[in-house]
C-alpha cells in the first residue's frame, strides 16, 4: 500500500496535521521533496509541534520516518529540530528515522546566495525564504552538489569541498562582491553535523523496496502544493522541486512503486505565503479578518499569508494535477463567523470567464470572478459527526465537491488530532 498526503493549492493547506491524523495508519512516512522552507504544524494531545524537516509521522511512537533523496537538507536545521522535539518527550532514534545517503546538503553559502539574490532583485523578488532551498536544488542539478553519503567519504570529502567553494565564489565574491566562502569553515560545519545525523543514515530506498515487500503500509507526505511544483506551478513564484503526488515514488527512492491513493488536502477558503500571482486575493478588512480568525502566518517564517476566498480555477487544476483519490478539507470551522461565505468560481481572463486555471501573463491578467455562499453561522469545532454539522455546511461541502470534481472524504473543524469528520462513517 503507497499512498501519498498531497497539498492542491499553493501550501499550508493542513498537510501536517492529516499525516499526524492518518499515520496511524501507516508503518512509514516518508518526506519525499523540499527542505526546511515550509512547515507543518501538528497540534495532538502531546502539545504543539512546527516541523520543518522531519516527516510528521515522528509524532507516532510506531512510526518509521524517512526523509527520502528528493529532499534537500539543512543539517544544523535538522539537528536543531531534532533537538528540540527530543524537549518535548518526542523518541527519536535510528529505529524511527531513516535519512537517505542520496539526498542533497543545503549548506551556508547556498543561504548567503539565497539571501544575496533576493535583496539585488528588491521588489521583483520571487518570495523566497531565504534558506537556500534555490540555490541548493539549481546545484543539485548541475551536479555541483554534496550528497548526505558524501560526508562519510573522508579522503574525498576535503577536495570535493575546495572545488565546489572555488567555484562558488565565483558568484558570491565576484559577482555579488560579497564575502568569500571559507573551505574550511565548510568542512568545519560539515563535520560537526554529520556526526550527529550519521546514526540515522542509511540506503532508504533499500529499506523502503523491503518494507513494500513484506507489506508494510507507506505514506508519502509532501511539501507546498501542486501551485508551487516547479513544472506546473505559477513558474517562476515556485518552489525548486516538485511538489506533486506522481513524483512520490521518486523523491522518496522507490521509483518502480506505484501510488495506490492520492489523498489531496485544500482548505475551505484560500491562502498563499510569498510573492506571485493569487487571483482571489481578499484585501482590507475582510482579509484582515479572515487571516486573523484563521491564525494565517507561515509555519516556518512567520509571515503574514494572503488569504481569499476558495478558488475553484486553482483548486479544480490542482486536484488534476494530484490525481487525487479523494480530499480532505480543512479549516472549516474557521468561516462560521460569516454570515455569506466568499467562492471564487471563475477567472475573467481578456474578458473571457473561465474555470481553467491559465500559465504566464495569462495568469497575471487574470481577475476573480466572486460569488457568495450561505454561511452557517455557527460553532463547528466540536461536531465529529456529518450528521452534527449544520445544513448550510453541508450544502457547502457539497458545492466545493461539485465545482472541483472529487470527493471531499474528511472535513477538519479545528487544529487537533480528533476535530475531525470522516464523511463516511456515521
Amino acid at each position: 500500500m503507497l499512498s501519498a498526503i498531497v497539498g492542491i493549492n499553493w501550501g499550508d493547506e493542513g498537510k501536517g496535521r492529516m499525516v499526524d491524523l492518518l499515520g496511524s495508519r501507516y508503518d512509514i512516512v516518508v518526506r519525499y521533496q523540499g527542505g526546511n522552507n515550509a512547515g507543518h504544524t501538528v497540534v495532538n494531545e502531546r502539545g504543539k509541534f512546527v516541523l520543518n524537516l522531519l516527516p510528521s509521522g515522528i509524532l507516532r511512537e510506531d512510526t518509521v520516518n524517512v526523509m527520502g533523496n528528493g529532499m534537500v537538507i539543512d543539517l544544523e536545521h535538522l539537528c536543531g529540530e531534532i533537538a528540540r522535539l527530543r524537549e518535548q518527550g518526542i523518541v527519536i532514534t535510528p529505529e524511527n528515522l531513516k535519512v537517505s545517503e542520496k539526498a542533497t546538503v543545503c549548506l551556508p553559502y547556498h543561504k548567503a546566495q539565497d539571501i544575496l539574490e533576493e535583496d539585488r532583485l528588491a521588489d521583483k523578488k520571487f518570495g523566497s525564504t531565504r534558506r537556500g532551498i534555490g540555490p541548493c536544488y539549481a546545484d543539485k542539478y548541475i551536479k555541483k552538489g554534496l550528497r548526505i553519503s558524501d560526508l562519510f567519504c573522508h579522503d574525498t570529502l576535503k577536495e570535493k569541498v575546495a572545488d565546489i567553494v572555488e567555484w562558488k565564489n565565483l558568484t558570491i565574491e565576484g559577482g555579488y562582491h560579497s564575502a568569500p566562502v571559507e573551505a574550511e569553515a565548510m568542512l568545519d560545519w560539515l563535520n560537526t553535523y554529520s556526526k550527529e545525523i550519521e546514526p540515522f543514515v542509511c540506503d532508504t530506498g533499500a529499506y523502503l523496496h523491503k518494507a513494500d515487500a513484506e507489506g508494510k503500509k507507506i505514506l508519502l507526505e509532501a511539501q507546498l502544493g501542486a501551485l508551487r511544483d516547479i513544472d506546473f506551478g505559477i513558474y517562476p513564484y515556485t518552489s525548486s522541486s516538485q511538489t506533486i503526488a506522481a513524483y512520490g515514488p521518486i523523491g522518496a527512492g522507490v521509483p518502480g512503486l506505484q501510488l495506490d491513493e492520492s489523498i489531496g488536502i485544500m482548505k475551505a477558503y484560500s491562502t498563499c505565503v510569498g510573492e506571485g500571482p493569487f487571483t482571489a486575493e481578499m484585501f482590507g478588512p475582510e482579509a484582515d479578518a479572515l487571516r486573523e480568525v484563521g491564525g494565517e502566518y507561515g509555519a516556518a517564517t512567520g509571515r503574514p499569508r494572503r488569504v481569499g476566498g476558495f478558488d475553484v480555477p486553482a483548486s479544480l487544476y490542482g486536484v488534476k494535477l494530484q490525481g487525487a483519490s479523494c480530499l480532505a478539507l480543512t479549516k472549516l470551522d474557521v468561516l462560521s463567523y460569516l454570515k455569506e461565505i466568499p467562492v471564487c468560481v471563475a477567472y475573467d481572463v481578456d474578458g473571457v470567464e473561465t474555470t481553467e486555471f491559465p500559465t504566464g501573463d495569462r495568469l497575471v491578467r487574470a481577475k476573480p470572478v466572486y460569488r457568495n455562499l450561505p454561511g452557517f453561522c455557527t460553532d463547528i469545532s466540536g461536531c465529529r459527526k456529518k450528521s452534527e454539522l449544520p445544513k448550510e455546511a453541508l450544502d457547502y461541502i457539497a458545492w466545493l465537491e461539485k465545482a472541483v470534481g472529487c470527493e471531499i472524504r474528511y472535513v477538519s473543524v479545528g487544529a487537533e488530532r480528533e476535530a475531525y469528520i470522516d464523511m463516511h462513517a456515521e
